[in-house]
């Protein structure tokens, strides 16, 4: 027995020293944290996105939207307490109870079900720290959160945490998410709308009501559950929440914007790629990020964009993209309708087939492989047969046919398949395939028949990128949004360094771009009418411009020295067009690019390309002016064989 009490005794004093020595550990933390330097806790997790006048366009975080706690609802305020951390004024940054019964919720479950953070705890992830899970990162985050214990006041903390969570959608801060979601004011909401955005936080992406409205409300009431438990809120309340649904507003007020977020998120995406930009500051913020885009651009596609699509079903959906040839700088941009009802952007990451649209690459082609604008083919319904025993039978479009010899320009203008199909063929399969590669195209291709008539699928970023070679005049361009990113010091991070390699011959380049324009020509109307003639009567720059349908894929493209853009429509689901849909595209593209404030340009001709006024069909001298198109050759060109349909027989008759 005396050996026990010994024992005991000894035991007592190594606890009571050990309990001394963590006191002092404690207290020299908690002192040497009060007078290490203030944390700066109102501008810590700037995230600021600048348009190409630099003047900001959108901020993560900052002064301008911060709110005091008396100007945020008292529901809200409740909610988040009784949702994040109930102990919050009377924990000192940490609340140990709550660790120990979430570390024995977790052995028990066999996985990590709960988690102990504090608000202070979490606001310093916001605030400083990404979210690695290392001790280091642990520790970091832990002596934090003391100094920030002990150098601000609990409502200054509370305040600044409602400023800075991250609302989904890409708001931050109460005061735009609550402009955002509800359209109104953070003082002004009400239980049911505070109870919502309180749930937001667990999971942006997942429970905020635009995304996902069922599931915002399954986890507003988890919170109003909560709200009961802890005495906020009294049970005839609780049971008379949500009787009716909440109407969710889910939009931008500033410039009314709707679609300028899917730009954002292009953004944020291009940042992540850079090597020179830490992921901890990218998730921290603190950077300020200078971006290609045209505000005025931006407006001018989105006006165009919803006046078109107004009379369209819901579910049709839109893409666009508008760039500058000069430096591969992203202007404009959306991937959807409508941001709040989609985040899937279609300009970078849907796939669609693009139809006729790829013919420009393939005559590109031709031109450097020996043919010439005037070359032609005989146009009629044809099946192609290959050695395999397999055949082959395009069709133009309303099986219009000339059913005699066209030139190159002229196919190029009716965009027709039986020209196109020959070419292709003519080259070799692999022809189109490396052209498009050294373009610029990622996607792998597969050099098959039908790759002529655009059966391939491609990103609209890919696919303009390719674009942006032929709009540059051959110089292939790295595309972008970001042309800067600093620190808040003005510390230079990243800045975009310019690419000149030209990978494609200038004056053939220049000859293609001239036949593109035949597209809304009136000479060339004859047994068939060019492609954009409907708008020919709205265009007064000279741009090249070329279509593509695909049965379920609308495109428009156009360009010239200033500017390129790219505009796709149809259905996620691969739902069937009408005719009429492909007038959509075609309208938002010419009343776009007609009214955006660049210069009126065109590409100087090379001295060694030559123009000769033939007839548009044939590539005949003719005196009918009215059937009169320029011809444009590399100087002697002009005499090169222009029948390519028999040699092209006798290629046929050789395999």
């Amino acid at each position: 027995m005396g050996v026990i009490m010994r024992l005991l005794k000894k035991l007592s004093k190594l606890f009571i020293i050990g309990l001394f020595i963590l006191f002092l550990v404690i207290g020299g933390l908690y002192t040497y944290a009060y007078f290490s330097p203030k944390l700066d806790i109102k501008n810590a997790n700037q995230f600021y996105i600048y348009d190409d006048k630099e003047e900001i366009v959108y901020q993560g975080s900052g002064n301008n939207d911060w709110v005091s706690l008396d100007e945020i609802s008292p529901y809200f305020i409740e909610a988040v307490l009784s949702t994040e951390d109930k102990n919050f004024y009377k924990h000192h940054g940490f609340d140990y109870l709550r660790i120990i019964k979430a570390m024995y919720t977790n052995i028990v479950s066999g996985r990590i079900v709960q988690g102990a953070s504090t608000i202070s705890q979490q606001y310093i992830k916001n605030m400083y720290l990404d979210f690695d899970k290392t001790w280091q990162r642990k520790i970091e985050e832990a002596f934090l959160t003391l100094r920030l214990e002990v150098q601000y006041e609990k409502d200054e903390i509370l305040e600044g945490y409602l400023n800075t969570i991250n609302f989904g959608q890409g708001n931050y801060g109460i005061e735009n998410a609550s402009n955002f979601y509800f359209n109104k004011s953070a003082k002004d909401l009400t239980l049911e709308e505070a109870i919502i955005l309180a749930g937001v936080p667990k999971a942006p992406n997942k429970y905020n009501p635009v995304t996902d409205y069922e599931k915002a409300l399954d986890r507003g009431k988890i919170i109003a559950k909560l709200m009961l438990n802890n005495d906020v809120i009294d049970q005839n309340t609780f049971n008379n929440l949500f009787k009716e649904d909440i109407s969710i507003y889910g939009r931008r007020n500033d410039d009314n914007l709707n679609m300028l977020m899917y730009y954002q998120d292009a953004v944020y995406n291009e940042l992540e790629t850079l090597e020179e930009i830490p992921d901890s500051l990218i998730e921290a913020g603190g950077i300020k990020v200078y971006t290609s885009l045209n505000l005025n651009a931006q407006k001018i596609m989105e006006e165009n964009i919803l006046k078109y699509m107004d009379d369209n079903e819901e579910s049709m959906q839109v893409a666009s993209i508008i760039i500058n040839p000069k430096t591969g700088g992203v202007m404009a941009l959306t991937g959807g309708l409508d941001y709040a009802k989609s985040q899937f952007n279609r300009a970078t990451q849907s796939s669609r087939q693009v139809g006729s649209a790829i013919k420009p690459f393939l005559y590109y082609a031709a031109l450097e492989n020996g043919m010439v604008s005037s070359s032609t083919f005989l146009s009629e319904p044809t099946t192609f047969m290959f050695s395999t025993n397999q055949s082959y039978s395009p069709a133009n479009y309303n099986e219009k046919y000339a059913n005699k010899n066209i030139t190159m320009a002229a196919a190029l203008a009716y965009s027709d398949n039986i020209y196109a199909v020959k070419t292709h063929l003519f080259l070799g399969e692999e022809t189109l395939v490396n052209t498009a590669k050294r373009m610029g195209i990622e996607t792998e291709l597969s050099p098959i028949p039908s790759l002529a008539l655009g059966t391939c699928g491609l990103s609209m970023f890919d696919f303009a990128r390719g674009y942006t070679t032929l709009a540059s005049g051959g110089y292939k361009r790295n595309l972008s949004f970001i042309l800067r990113v600093e620190d808040m010091e003005g510390n230079v991070l990243y800045e975009k360094k310019n690419d000149n390699n030209l990978v494609l011959n200038e004056s053939y380049t220049y000859i293609l771009n001239e036949m593109m324009t035949g597209t809304y020509n009136s000479s060339f109307i004859d047994y068939n009418t060019p492609t954009v003639m409907s708008i020919a009567g709205k265009i007064s720059n000279k741009y090249a411009i070329k279509t593509g349908s695909s049965g379920t894929d609308c495109w428009m493209v156009g360009y010239n020295p200033n500017v390129l853009m790219m505009v796709w429509n149809g259905y996620d689901d691969n739902k069937g067009l009408e005719v009429k849909d492909g007038t959509i595209s075609k309208n938002i593209w010419v009343d776009t690019v007609e009214n955006l404030e660049i210069d009126n340009e065109w590409y100087q001709k090379p001295d060694n390309v030559i123009g000769v006024p033939l007839n548009a069909i044939t590539g005949e001298e003719t005196e009918d002016s009215t059937k009169t198109a320029i011809f444009y050759y590399v100087n002697g060109s002009e005499y090169n064989n222009q029948n390519t349909e028999f040699v092209f027989k006798e290629k046929e008759k050789a395999n």
